[in-house]
């Protein structure tokens, strides 16, 4: 037989197993459980915190992105403001363009019409200065030719280099204002920018200008 065993309760533990409550062991536990939770948590286990680490720039760019995505640098009343402007321009150059066509089909009175309506509501705008230029002619034609020629005049400062209104205002002072010399220095202007002035056909059939001022600037083409 065997040798006889030794009854459990008599056995002795040896003095390095683990769950012999030595100081020791006391102490390292009380180390681990005072542990920060950040520290003591890496310790039992780190493959949560690294994916939640890993997950955390993901996040921010995330929400960075929508926050960029929604950002509106203009606001509503400036939105508002750009949009009438948008439509006053709209709408200035839709009434320059029907007395630009009128004026080519020969209606001086309609074109001044529609020319007067831009220079009186919309002269904020620089292009308004183009509408007096054609509201100019159409005076011209319909017999206003003192209000006419004032018009050429300040629109030939205003606009000063813009060959079309110192034509015109040539012609109307060499036949209106017996001024040969003043008329002179306005049509040299005008050719010196574009000498297509000294063709007749040319401002009766591309600039569209009224009879009465191509009568007039062919007396002054001929000195008659």
């Amino acid at each position: 037989m065997g040798a006889c065993k030794a009854p459990i309760s008599n056995l002795q533990l040896p003095s390095s197993s683990p769950i012999n409550k030595t100081p020791e062991n006391i102490t390292r536990r009380f180390f681990l459980f005072s542990l920060p939770l950040c520290a003591s948590s890496s310790i039992v286990t780190t493959t949560p915190l690294l994916v939640l680490a890993n997950n955390i720039p993901t996040v921010q760019a995330n929400s960075c992105v929508a926050r960029a995505e929604s950002y509106d640098p203009v606001n509503r009343a400036e939105k508002e403001a750009s949009a009438t402007l948008s439509r006053r321009i709209s709408e200035a150059i839709d009434l320059l363009e029907k007395g630009r066509e009128f004026q080519a089909q020969g209606d001086f009175i309609d074109a001044l019409l529609y020319f007067t309506q831009v220079v009186e509501n919309y002269k904020d705008f620089a292009f308004s200065e183009y509408a007096r230029v054609g509201r100019a002619l159409a005076l011209y034609e319909i017999g206003d030719k003192e209000e006419a020629i004032a018009e050429m005049e300040d629109v030939s400062i205003s606009l000063k280099g813009y060959p079309e209104v110192h034509a015109a205002l040539a012609a109307a002072l060499y036949v209106d204002k017996h001024a040969p010399l003043l008329a002179e220095n306005q049509f040299t202007i005008a050719t010196l920018l574009d000498p297509h002035y000294t063709d007749l056909s040319y401002v009766k059939e591309t600039k569209h200008w009224p009879p009465s001022l191509i009568s007039s600037l062919q007396r002054f083409i001929t000195l008659s």
